[in-house]
């Protein structure tokens, strides 16, 4: 770029003759152009015709301060028009300098790719560096751009010198490798039931024993817990419990009335016929204290804690909590899954009693709408027909259906990966597992039941 004379003339004034004194006054157009070569295609724009205002009654300062301006408008002249991105190269004799001037902001789209013939320029054997006096904003288009001019310039056996660049964009370059992975073709998919059904049993069989391993862990962790040297923390527990229990009331009591009242439904429309319509009140009792309170209520609790458990602890996944844990020696076993398990393992067989009460006053509604039945007579009846053993076993299953599900949905969420999508992946694996096994479980008390003669 050609700089402006420090004068008089080269300032945009002009002498005026007409006075006589010498006074000096400005053109009338108050702007003076300082250089009119045209931009160099391809290396950013170098020289260009620039507009300078100048006063009247300041000619006492203009030698300075035109050279100040000059100097400030060709750095801004040097780094691009309207912040445009650019980079330009120059080969020196003992180094190579690439200019990056401008904002690399990547949602302009007017960020450049560096070209596979970029570096023909460049002097061999010596270093490459970077002058970013005039760089503006930049994002990662600018890492890229960076990327690739620094694996072509190590095919190309230059030397890529980083210091000058900024501290956050060196630091971002350090951190991608210096070749690229290979792109390896997917093997071809073979149709292979044999394989895959056996695939399919041993991860079954290992999650099983993760499931397993990490439920001793956590047994152990909560006999520790007794003794005082545990690592889990009450308001943890008071908290999950809170969560598990009193939170869940609302809808375990709708689901279990309805449940009570479609049974009493049911067998009011069969009963009737045979004028048993007393024993109605036997089919709700039992059918909700052997089955119905115990499962529904676990699914409720799959659906709702365990999806919530599993999404909690794959989001402390995602946000390398667990694995700060880990650093500091903290069992996640004792501090994360042991509070959860134990809400659970407490607070089902109390919702299941719950459910119980609330799934035969449901069936005592319909059955007293419908049948006209006496409310004296429905007691007595349920508790002719449920014997405190049922109880007891309905007890049992739902403190099994409380650590299944618990054990289960930690167990997904510390296996998710560390994306968003994952919570939602494990959030659903949680449920689908919970409700799955909670049928099979019952399908397995049932034939234990079955064999005890219970």
């Amino acid at each position: 770029m050609r700089y402006a004379h420090h004068s008089v003339a080269a300032a945009g004034l002009v002498r005026d003759g007409s006075s006589g004194m010498g006074r000096e006054r400005p053109r009338e157009h108050p702007y003076r152009r300082i250089g009119s070569s045209p931009p160099i295609p391809g290396r950013g724009i170098r020289c260009m015709a620039v507009l300078l205002p100048v006063r009247a009654g300041s000619l006492r300062v203009l030698p300075n301060a035109v050279a100040g301006a000059v100097l400030r408008l060709e750095r801004l002249v040097n780094t691009s028009v309207n912040g445009a991105p650019q980079w330009h190269l120059q080969a020196e004799a003992n180094r190579t300098l690439i200019t990056l001037s401008g904002d690399w902001i990547a949602q302009t789209g007017t960020t450049p790719d560096f070209p596979g013939h970029g570096l023909d320029g460049a002097t061999r054997g010596k270093p490459l560096e970077f002058s970013t006096s005039g760089l503006g904003r930049w994002d990662t288009s600018l890492i890229s751009f960076l990327w690739e001019l620094k694996r072509d310039a190590r095919l190309a056996d230059v030397t890529v010198k980083a210091d000058t660049l900024p501290d956050s964009a060196r630091k971002l370059l350090d951190l991608l490798p210096e070749i690229p992975p290979d792109a390896h073709a997917l093997p071809p998919h073979h149709f292979a039931p044999v394989a895959a059904v056996g695939q399919f049993t041993l991860d079954t069989l290992n999650e099983i024993g993760c499931v397993t391993e990490m439920g001793v862990a956590t047994g152990q962790g909560g006999l520790r817990a007794l003794m005082g040297k545990g690592m889990m923390r009450t308001i943890d527990l008071l908290s999950d419990v809170r969560a598990a229990g009193p939170s869940a009331l609302l809808i375990v009591g709708v689901v279990n009335f309805l449940v009570g009242a479609i049974l009493a439904f049911v067998g009011a429309v069969q009963l009737h016929k045979f004028a048993a319509d007393i024993y109605v009140a036997s089919l709700v009792g039992i059918a909700m204290v052997r089955e119905m309170s115990a499962v529904m209520t676990a699914i409720i609790m799959a659906g709702r804690t365990g999806g919530a458990y599993a999404a909690r602890i794959s989001t402390m996944q995602g946000n390398e909590e667990i694995d700060a844990l880990n650093v500091f020696g903290i069992p996640v076993s004792s501090y994360l899954i042991l509070p959860s398990v134990l809400a659970l393992v407490l607070t089902m067989p109390l919702l299941y009693l719950y459910g119980c009460l609330i799934g035969m006053f449901g069936g005592f509604c319909v059955s007293y709408i419908m049948l006209n039945v006496t409310p004296l007579g429905y007691f007595h009846e349920t508790l002719y027909a449920v014997a405190l053993s049922q109880f007891v076993f309905g007890f049992i299953k739902s403190i099994v259906f409380g650590g299944f599900i618990g054990l289960t949905s930690c167990r997904i969420g510390l296996k998710a990966g560390r994306s968003a999508a994952d919570v939602g992946i494990a959030a659903t694996r949680a449920v689908v597992v919970g409700i799955v096994g909670v049928i099979a479980i019952d399908a397995i008390f049932a034939v234990i039941a079955n064999v005890m003669d219970i």
